[in-house]
């Protein structure tokens, strides 16, 4: 007990307490960071053709499963096109892409339908689900673009980027109940600040930066597979310009899922001298 300047009293808890409140406080995120070394080197993959170290904890029954359900719920929401030229041109792009992936395809039951839409988009799901809208054509212009679009998608699949982004959003949900837990006698306003912060720096220090990782990395093994299916890959570089020419008011890229189009670009070309001699190298049509 101590007297203020005013002559109130005051009463301090013994510093022997606060140590041990804090100490209380600590041992929820001393246990998640235990948990967090045991999840973390237990469930590590390697991404193919990058050799990079993922943490992925669904089986390839699970994401295949949860992709099949995804995509035949986007097919019977939209427009789907059952044939055409469109449709012949699609699929014949993506059976070469998919042979072309061949000794880095987990396996996957390839299909491959046209959406007709607007939208320019395309995507692919685990297991070798993909689709393509229409309105990307306008984009892509020829079977080159298509084919760095589409390899773009395939590589996503195959990487297992989908299920490496719902284990690190496990994480940072595990994350946050320890650090509720750990604040949870502080002040309302305190506890408010402390999971803002916290909030803030996951999706700008953690979601955020994977995602644009996962986008370069599926720039990378696309541009390496359409080449093999011997599509240029110099149209990758024109594609992302014309992308950019598409969609103005793209954010700034430390608040977007995506990469700027001139960082793509940037490394697409960084990566061309692999890409085109993998070109030359494997196809009697390679011109230069």
């Amino acid at each position: 007990m101590r007297m203020d300047p005013f002559g109130r009293t005051r009463y301090s808890r013994n510093p022997r307490q606060r140590r041990r409140g804090i100490s209380l406080r600590l041992i929820p995120i001393a246990l998640f960071a235990l948990f967090l070394a045991y999840y973390w080197f237990s469930n590590q993959e390697i991404v193919p053709m990058t050799e990079r170290r993922q943490l992925v904890d669904l089986t390839r029954e699970e994401e295949t499963e949860l992709g099949f359900q995804s995509y035949q719920q986007v097919l019977n929401q939209e427009n789907v096109l059952h044939s055409g030229e469109v449709v012949d041109q699609v699929r014949e792009i993506g059976l070469r892409l998919a042979k072309a992936a061949a000794d880095v395809d987990p396996g996957f039951d390839w299909e491959f339908n046209v959406i007709d839409s607007e939208q320019a988009n395309a995507f692919a799901l685990p297991g070798g689900k993909v689709a393509v809208y229409t309105g990307i054509l306008d984009v892509t212009k020829n079977q080159d673009g298509l084919s760095a679009v589409m390899g773009h998608e395939i590589a996503h699949a195959i990487a297992r980027h989908g299920a490496e982004r719902m284990a690190y959003q496990k994480l940072i949900q595990w994350g946050t109940m320890a650090i509720s837990i750990a604040v949870g006698d502080m002040g309302y306003n305190t506890q408010r600040m402390v999971q803002g912060a916290l909030g803030m720096g996951s999706k700008y220090g953690v979601l955020l930066p994977f995602s644009r990782s996962h986008e370069s990395e599926a720039d990378y093994m696309g541009l390496i597979i359409a080449a093999r299916a011997c599509y240029d890959p110099r149209e990758a570089p024109k594609l992302w310009k014309r992308m950019g020419e598409h969609s103005k008011g793209q954010p700034q890229e430390f608040m977007s899922t995506h990469p700027s189009h001139e960082t793509r670009i940037q490394l697409l070309n960084e990566w061309m001298p692999e890409a085109l001699e993998i070109y030359k190298e494997n196809c009697t049509n390679a011109s230069f």
